[in-house]
């Protein structure tokens, strides 16, 4: 008898699922406030913050394909407020529940010993801690895959209506999340059909061996076979049709905003693919080891090892191809994918004794304590270049004087100074004197500025200048009119230099 299949009669089944979900949220809890919202999160907070009718026409602007986590979070906001903890708690709940699900889908698929290491280590990834941290949609995203393929495993071994239409939900609900993730769908499709035509057996998802079963027992699955034909093909395509009628309107949307949401990416590289388990797991030496560990679990639970192992390399693949012709590639939309390598890595650790198993994901959660404590303080990857709104709003807050005004440059950078600033001082900032039309009244996240800067800051005495990067003449950094018109009536009272950002005080 092998350590994996050592009979389990007095352990709990319930145990396998809490414990891997228990500790994913006491360590994603921990310090969850502690770093400053960065500059995908204000965009969160400022989109989360309006109206309804407001998120709409946002929608109809920019980000329409995270237009769904936006008004979950619109709700979430009006109960819980808008903290960077309360702004993340539903990310770390989701990562959580994310754990606990991948050790029930391992169990299924692999043992309730494989199921409990793969639930285990994925709570103590780096990145398990870095997304469920995150006022952003992947943790979500991450939930639902798991939930979606853990309810296809359930609907094509034993199909019924109401499997089926909780895998329908589940998979509407990861499309209106986060599109890429749809590229799971690939993963499903393959085993599908290979349940059509040769059965769950072939396409690995039948039952594994319970040794607490007698030999002349039947499992409780085969008593109710899965349709023979295309009758599963055709539930699964039924299945799908919620799906494409909710998300279709977010990807023609989606897909004439993406020039302009996505024009900071580049095409992809092979050497992206390399540096990728590094990324998703925001740990090199991390991610290395659990690539090592799940090719070595593919191998040992052979056919067992299609589903989740296509559910990491499709997803994987497919966005790399389509990377190369259209700029798409970015890690984290592939962090959804990180569960089922785990999977994988927990059922090569089920291959021996608890004791050393235990040694193994302790060890990757030691390896990856310095990306922990990184993660921390900052949300920046890399982690070489946080952004100190935090700092830059003190600053201004320390020294603000009565009629002060307040000036951004540039004013349509990502790293969004004016979102960062209006986050920490509310309504305590300084005038944006050169404002002509906010966030909310352009439907956009970044506002428009006043053709002629010299007459809208006449009659102001003292400017707060806030410039990205670090600069030595913030002044000199402002360019076209509006570094004209301040430079020809205001000079540098004083210069404060933070992280990501220069801050400085002029006067006429």
């Amino acid at each position: 008898m092998t350590p994996e299949s050592a009979p389990s009669r007095d352990r709990p089944a319930w145990l396998v699922p809490a414990l891997p979900g228990l500790l994913t949220l006491v360590v994603t809890l921990a310090g969850i406030g502690h770093a400053q919202p960065w500059r995908d999160e204000l965009a969160t907070w400022s989109a989360a913050t309006r109206t309804v009718p407001d998120l709409v026409r946002l929608a109809g602007t920019i980000d329409a394909a995270t237009g769904p986590y936006y008004l979950l979070m619109h709700g979430w906001t009006a109960l819980a407020g808008t903290s960077p903890t309360a702004l993340r708690l539903p990310s770390a709940l989701a990562m959580a529940g994310a754990a606990a699900l991948t050790a029930r889908l391992g169990a299924r698929l692999a043992g309730p010993r494989a199921g409990l290491l793969a639930g285990l280590l994925l709570a103590v990834l780096p990145g398990t801690s870095r997304y469920g941290q995150e006022a952003r949609p992947y943790a979500l995203a991450t939930l639902l895959a798991v939930l979606a393929t853990l309810l296809l495993v359930g609907a094509l071994r034993r199909p019924t209506w109401r499997r089926w239409t909780g895998y329908a939900v589940a998979v509407a609900a990861l499309g209106l999340l986060h599109l890429i993730a749809l590229t799971l769908l690939a993963a499903h499709a393959v085993v599908v059909l290979l349940v059509t035509w040769s059965g769950p057996a072939a396409a690995g998802i039948a039952a594994p061996p319970d040794p607490t079963r007698p030999a002349d027992s039947a499992p409780r699955e085969a008593a109710n076979p899965a349709p023979a034909g295309t009758r599963v093909l055709w539930r699964w395509l039924v299945a799908l049709l919620p799906a494409a009628v909710l998300v279709a309107p977010l990807v023609l949307a989606a897909g004439g905003q993406r020039g302009r949401q996505l024009d900071w990416v580049r095409l992809v590289r092979v050497d992206d693919l390399a540096a990728l388990p590094g990324g998703l797991a925001q740990s090199g030496v991390v991610g290395g080891v659990l690539v090592g560990l799940a090719a070595l679990g593919a191998g040992r639970l052979g056919r067992r090892a299609l589903l989740p192992g296509a559910a990491v390399l499709l997803p994987v693949l497919l966005l790399f191809a389509a990377g190369t012709a259209v700029p798409l590639w970015v890690t984290r939309y592939l962090v959804f994918t990180v569960p089922f390598a785990c999977l994988l890595a927990g059922a090569a650790l089920a291959g021996v004794r608890l004791a050393p198993a235990l040694a193994v994901v302790t060890l990757a959660g030691l390896l990856g304590l310095p990306d922990q404590a990184a993660l921390r303080r900052t949300h920046e990857w890399p982690r070489t270049a946080p952004v100190d709104y935090a700092g830059v709003a003190r600053i201004v807050a320390d020294h603000e004087q009565p009629g002060d005004a307040i000036v951004y440059s540039p004013r349509d950078s990502w790293l969004f100074p004016d979102l960062g600033l209006a986050y920490h001082l509310g309504a305590r900032r300084p005038r944006d004197v050169l404002v002509v039309r906010d966030q909310r009244q352009r439907a956009d996240l970044w506002a428009s500025e006043c053709d002629r800067p010299a007459e809208c800051l006449a009659g102001v005495d003292r400017v707060w200048l806030v410039v990205t990067g670090r600069r030595a003449d913030p002044l000199a950094a402002v360019p076209g009119a509006k570094g004209d018109a301040l430079r020809g009536a205001f000079t540098v009272r004083q210069v404060w230099p933070r992280p990501g950002l220069t801050v400085a005080l002029l006067t006429r």
